[in-house]
């Protein structure tokens, strides 16, 4: 792919009328841009989160480097590359971004921490805590065979870090693995995540301090066998994307919508319209973005595996439509 990448919404000349002028965006952009910071380097973020907070955007996400390989004895194509750690971007016009340095650093030569280089560090998602004055991240943290299935966490006084590493924990004695992390609009936090051998979602309110799991959870999905959750809250509804459990081949994206976050949810089927929607534009979604201050706006954000070469892995950015309970996000080729 040599850092192809299909950063649809942010890069095309389309994506500043998206975010200064709150109107639809057009299906015929680039899709073969290359994604730099603002010293011209290739953004290394996946499996990524965002974080708004005092009018600039956070990006975090995964740092993919280093050689490929495969993981023996595992029924599925367990592609690894050595754990970098978290990198984070700063923006505050979704177009332009600045490399803040890795907010969470890993360590090498160490097998008995989980910050280990041969460890797994997946899907890092930030939120703040208004009272506690902390910004908060939660990830899932494994070991290469996925056996550890757990959630960790880490604290920083400011937004692009450090982190301090707290530990991990399986969340009510269970599962975590493709994980998403929520915060409503009344403050409360909430991780989701796959759990049962990737059979079933949890959903887990956080404590007060957004640091350790609740008891109060509940099962959703169940037995639909789904992963990389991405969630919004749009008119008073929740809407969460999910994608098929098939290693890092890409599959069909389906959503479903609850009333309240603990459920019931329903599911609608898949957002994806156009060519390719069956394997989500060839992608897996990693987040959504509300644009902030353009209700209703929002930003489907996901990466393009490329499972042999993961440090060559792409992204792909979509606005999402949104009218009532329906849920589209449209190719634009």
């Amino acid at each position: 792919m040599k850092y192809i990448i299909l950063f649809i919404l942010i890069i095309g000349g389309k994506a500043l009328a998206f975010a200064n002028h709150h109107k639809p965006v057009s299906d015929t952009v680039s899709t073969s841009q290359i994604l730099l910071d603002t010293e011209g380097k290739p953004i290394n973020a996946h499996g990524a989160g965002v974080l708004y907070h005092e009018g600039v955007y956070y990006l975090f996400g995964e740092i993919k480097k280093g050689k490929t390989w495969l993981v023996p004895g595992q029924n599925w194509e367990d592609y690894r590359v050595p754990a970098g750690g978290v990198s984070c971007y700063s923006s505050t016009d979704l177009k332009h971004w600045k490399n803040r340095g890795v907010a969470l650093k890993v360590v090498t030569n160490d097998t008995s921490s989980e910050l280990d280089t041969g460890r797994v560090i997946e899907r890092p998602k930030v939120i703040y805590n208004a009272t506690t004055k902390k910004f908060v991240m939660w990830l899932h943290s494994d070991k290469n065979d996925y056996r550890a299935s757990k959630g960790g966490v880490a604290v920083s006084d400011k937004p692009w870090g450090p982190y301090r590493y707290l530990g991990s924990v399986k969340p009510n004695g269970q599962m975590l693995r493709d994980m998403t992390l929520f915060k409503d609009d009344d403050g409360k936090a909430y991780l989701i995540y796959s759990s049962e051998e990737n059979s079933t979602m949890h959903v887990c309110l956080l404590s007060a301090d957004y640091l350790k799991p609740t008891k109060t959870y509940s099962r959703i999905l169940i037995k639909e066998n789904r992963e990389s959750p991405a969630i919004f809250k749009h008119n008073g509804k929740y809407f969460l994307v999910t994608s098929g459990c098939s290693g890092w081949s890409p599959n069909a994206a389906d959503y479903a919508i609850a009333d309240h976050i603990m459920g019931p949810w329903t599911q609608q089927g898949n957002p994806c319209k156009g060519l390719n929607a069956g394997s989500t534009f060839s992608a897996q979604g990693a987040f959504i973005l509300p644009v902030y201050g353009k209700p209703g706006d929002f930003i489907f954000m996901g990466d393009i595996w490329n499972k042999t070469d993961l440090e060559k892995s792409a992204y792909l950015w979509l606005p999402i439509h949104v009218n009532g309970d329906k849920v589209e996000i449209h190719n634009s080729k």
